[in-house]
């Protein structure tokens, strides 16, 4: 506290004598924020670097400009409140820059469709990978460590997991990540949304990340439920999930740029950790009203590949411009894959294939047919993108 009331007292010291001789701007640090009011004497229209981690609550100023220049981490116990409409900018200077929001903090960033919060790069020329992205880790169940403990996130090395299903990270509503995906090493990736056991106390709805170099949206397990996802020029996957992931995804949109991998890419455990769970669970999730637009089905690729023994339930789907439309991996010990689709679990329901050479491709191992999987082909009319996508959403 003392190093607090020092700091202001030469703050203010410091802004009094910038504009009694008008000599050029002061920067003052103080725990990772740099404030600069262009030698004014007020607290507002400044511009504020954020860095480190903070272990108090955290409220953005919407007359403020913010700039993420390193790791910031929100610790347990703290709040950052983002009003609607801002823009936060992030240095455009690889991985290392993120927001990542610690299991038992939250975050508070509640925009609207004329007024969405926008994470995105401070480059002049901005391009996909300039900075990380926005971490989320919460305490609900994986399938990675046995129940009840957490594992370390690629990036930041932070805990993750547990056994609250219905764990609160907090708010997302109206957000847009852009330029985000910036790579660590070959192991390690940032996404533009990573949610690692995240619980479904958590509200996320109307989230779009645009232009980046790694996944669109990964979580890695945990219960949380997304409402209105749409991406848009992931270089990776566009939506992945691992390690037990079980929550609903309602309305989803994805469209792929010129360089790209698959729409969805889903294990159902993390295959360089193993299932650790005790008793074995898989990733579950429910997709409801989906549409993957790729790039036509002469370029290859497939729209989605389910491997590492997922389980999903996708109801109302369009995929359109791929050769494959589904491609299933996995074997009949511990990847069983195909056996979520003999035991019912595994549903592709209402569906529409629109330039797709082939719909279902089955390297699992184990025999079904397509019929097993897919019903109501041609009866699927996906997601009403341009209604809910409306005003907030870049492509």
């Amino acid at each position: 506290m003392k190093k607090a009331i020092l700091s202001l007292v030469l703050m203010s010291l410091l802004i009094i004598s910038c504009a009694d001789d008008d000599t050029a701007d002061i920067i003052i640090n103080d725990n990772s924020v740099t404030n600069n009011n262009n030698g004014g004497g007020n607290n507002s229209g400044q511009t504020v670097y954020l860095s480190g981690t903070y272990v108090e609550n955290l409220s953005l100023d919407t007359s403020n400009q913010y700039i993420i220049n390193g790791p910031m981490i929100m610790a347990s116990g703290t709040t950052l409140t983002i009003p609607a409409g801002m823009t936060i900018e992030a240095l455009a200077a690889g991985s290392d820059v993120y927001l990542a929001i610690a299991q038992g903090a939250k975050i508070i960033a509640n925009g609207n469709a004329s007024n969405p919060i926008v994470f995105t790069s401070n480059a002049s020329a901005p391009m996909a990978g300039d900075w990380g992205g926005l971490i989320l880790l919460g305490k609900a169940p994986i399938n990675s460590v046995t129940a009840g403990s957490t594992a370390t996130s690629e990036i930041g090395s932070l805990p993750y997991g547990g056994n609250d299903a219905t764990d609160n990270s907090g708010s997302l509503q109206y957000v847009r990540v852009e330029y985000s995906g910036g790579k660590a090493d070959g192991q390690s990736e940032n996404n533009g949304f990573s949610f690692y056991g995240v619980g479904n106390g958590t509200t996320i709805q109307n989230v779009q990340m645009f232009e980046g170099l790694d996944d669109g949206f990964e979580f890695f397990g945990g219960t949380v439920n997304v409402d209105n996802l749409s991406v848009v020029n992931a270089q990776d996957d566009s939506i992945d999930w691992t390690e037990g992931y079980v929550g609903t995804i309602t309305n989803a949109y994805v469209k792929h740029g010129a360089d790209h991998d698959k729409g969805i890419e889903a294990d159902g455990y993390n295959t360089d950790i193993g299932n650790n769970s005790s008793p074995i669970f898989w990733s579950n999730p429910t997709i409801e009203n989906l549409t993957i637009v790729g790039l036509g089905s002469s370029t290859g690729n497939e729209a989605i590949r389910l491997r590492a023994g997922t389980r999903v339930t996708i109801n109302n789907a369009v995929i359109e411009g791929f050769e494959e439309g589904i491609d299933m991996d996995g074997d009949s010990i511990d990847n069983p894959t195909g056996e979520g689709v003999t035991m019912n679990i595994t549903n592709v329901m209402d569906v529409t294939f629109v330039d797709v050479i082939t719909k279902l491709k089955n390297d699992t191992g184990v025999s079904f047919t397509e019929a097993d999987l897919i019903s109501g082909d041609g009866e699927g009319t996906g997601t009403d993108y341009a209604i809910w996508g409306a005003g907030w959403t870049v492509e």
